[in-house]
């Protein structure tokens, strides 16, 4: 066996390098195979094909068919939770502002948006789509456009898909009916 001073450094350094190498391959396969966690969204089945049964008409539509549109939340709105909808408005701060004479973003400031006229805030240049509509941001408008903005407005700048779920969807606008100087009243 020969004597090489740096045989144990050589060692050493093999182990680290093999450590390091197993970390960054479990980074990269988090990228690449991310599981949006962070965004506490839950992993479920999109959709559910049941196995026919004898007798079992396989053409018939299933009973329990998720609706083409959003919910009627306008009953929940005296009953929705603020703070929740607070949380679910976090999706939304990267594009948005949220505070009184706050700045545009990629999207417009959203403070004191109910019950104000569609693609119009000052300072704002809005996609033709939304700048067109030409209501305003009633209950019922915004609860059809956050279930699906490309949907309520085809050709729409905001690429967010829309929140899906009616009671997230109620909390969020509990909680922007409150971002006003005299919040709008309940329906």
């Amino acid at each position: 066996m020969t004597k090489d001073p740096l045989l144990i450094n050589k060692i050493a350094a093999a182990i680290l390098v093999a450590g390091l190498l197993g970390m960054v391959s479990a980074e990269l396969a988090s990228a690449l195979y991310n599981t949006h966690e962070e965004h506490g969204e839950e992993a479920a089945q999109a959709f559910v094909i049941a196995e026919p049964t004898e007798g079992t008409d396989v053409a018939a539509a299933p009973a329990d068919a998720a609706p083409a549109g959003p919910g009627d939340i306008l009953p929940m709105l005296a009953s929705a939770d603020v703070g929740k909808g607070e949380k679910v408005a976090k999706k939304c701060v990267a594009c948005h502002d949220f505070t009184p004479g706050g700045p545009h973003k990629v999207g417009p400031n959203l403070y004191g948006l109910l019950n104000e006229p569609q693609g119009q805030r000052d300072g704002f240049s809005y996609s033709d789509a939304v700048a067109g509509l030409g209501g305003t941001w009633s209950y019922d408008e915004l609860n059809h456009f956050l279930y699906d903005p490309s949907g309520y407005a085809p050709g729409t700048k905001m690429s967010f898909k829309g929140v899906r779920k009616d009671e997230d969807r109620a909390d969020l606008i509990a909680y922007l009916r409150t971002l006003a100087q005299s919040p709008a009243p309940l329906p």
